[in-house]
């Protein structure tokens, strides 16, 4: 197959060079995982301190990584994208709220999203994080079904509630909602409630998407599963497959707890787990649709063949690819510019309360060495191309 995703040139179109000069040297700092440390550091003093760096964290890390403040900031940026055929996934990315104001923020978030996206053909998937609808150690006891106080069971029709809103006016809407992963201790109870949004809401085609973490020896058995209710209880299954983002804790808590690791021992088993995943769905397209959410270039050019051997036009709805905004625009713009259906996520929020997000990027990219140093060979390319 051509491998489409040298071609920098399409991949970068949209950066200007002060831009392009801005990622490479994120990328480069990026890089340096003591830097990294000590950046992430001063950055967690200074926001409690209440110093006042809000302006210099705008203009690097969280304009590179982040759409804007708000839905209306994010729109240039949207706009941007959509001139090169790649879509965009409003992600308001306020992370780790317990009490129930925050909760029903985040609800009431995310509707207004749904209303602000229904008539924008840039902005094809809505999306919430389960954590941000119920407190992650209420998702646990459910999960491990433990009794619930009454207090508790009363939070927990709150959770439900806000799931069923949320669900169904993306139905009503016929706006496709995706629902993130979260840590394996929490994901079963998340997992149910999904689930239950599928049969009603799914009943026509997928709209409710789950989240499968592939670095987990056991999601393709549960999508499998998942596949038989649905062929027998006669709904459609959304998937949106990613490799995983809490791999050290959940191998820590696996250890202290004295449990078998949910993650697979290998990065290579992750990976295979994951194409197999892929392929399992590609072969019953008919049942369940696929958001293939990876920075992984073999990986996407997998897909890439699997479509083509199976006939599948580039622009079948059932199949996207996404990638995050930021990171691998030498994925997301070449497959964009071949037609295939693309959707960057694009985190907004408060700058302040979208540090957590930016930090943790950061922290992955330094993690996954191969990405950050592939980011700055591609960013080189494109230097040495406009010779700036």
């Amino acid at each position: 197959m051509n491998r489409i995703f040298e071609d920098t040139s399409t991949a970068f179109s949209l950066k200007s060079d002060s831009e392009l000069e801005r990622a490479y040297f994120l990328f480069k700092m990026i890089a340096n995982e003591p830097l990294v440390k000590i950046g992430t550091a001063m950055t967690h003093f200074a926001l409690k301190a209440k110093l006042p760096v809000d302006g210099l964290i705008r203009a690097t890390v969280f304009d590179h990584f982040c759409g804007g403040v708000s839905e209306e900031d994010c729109m240039p940026v949207v706009d941007k994208m959509w001139s090169k055929g790649v879509c965009s996934v409003l992600d308001y990315s306020v992370e780790g709220k317990d009490s129930e104001d925050p909760l029903d923020d985040a609800l009431e978030k995310t509707l207004k999203i749904l209303d602000f996206v229904k008539e924008l053909d840039a902005i094809p998937f809505a999306v919430f994080k389960p954590s941000g609808y119920g407190r992650v150690a209420l998702f646990q006891k459910i999960g491990e079904g433990k009794s619930l106080s009454n207090k508790e069971k009363q939070e927990w029709e709150r959770v439900m509630v806000r799931f069923e809103t949320t669900c169904k006016k993306a139905y009503d809407l016929d706006v496709s909602l995706l629902i993130d992963a979260e840590e394996s201790w929490m994901q079963d109870a998340a997992d149910d409630l999904v689930e239950e949004m599928m049969r009603k809401y799914n009943k026509e085609k997928a709209i409710v998407f789950n989240t499968l973490q592939l670095y987990r020896w056991d999601r393709l058995d549960y999508l499998k599963e998942l596949h038989s209710k649905a062929i027998k209880e006669g709904f459609y299954i959304g998937i949106k497959t990613v490799r995983g983002a809490y791999m050290e804790k959940e191998n820590e808590r696996a250890l202290e707890y004295n449990y078998p690791t949910p993650i697979c021992a290998t990065k290579s088993e992750s990976d295979s787990n994951y194409d197999k995943t892929v392929a399992y769905i590609i072969e019953h397209l008919d049942r369940i649709s696929l958001f293939s959410g990876t920075h992984n270039e073999l990986s996407s050019y997998k897909l890439m063949e699997l479509m083509e051997h199976k006939g599948i036009r580039h622009d079948d709805n059932r199949i996207w690819f996404g990638q995050l905004y930021g990171m691998s625009d030498h994925i997301s713009f070449n497959l964009a510019d071949k037609g295939f259906n693309v959707a960057k996520y694009l985190p907004f929020g408060p700058v302040r309360d979208v540090m957590p997000y930016l930090i943790r990027r950061a922290e992955e990219n330094t993690s996954v060495a191969g990405q950050t140093n592939r980011e700055l060979e591609l960013l080189k390319k494109e230097r040495r191309r406009r010779k700036i």
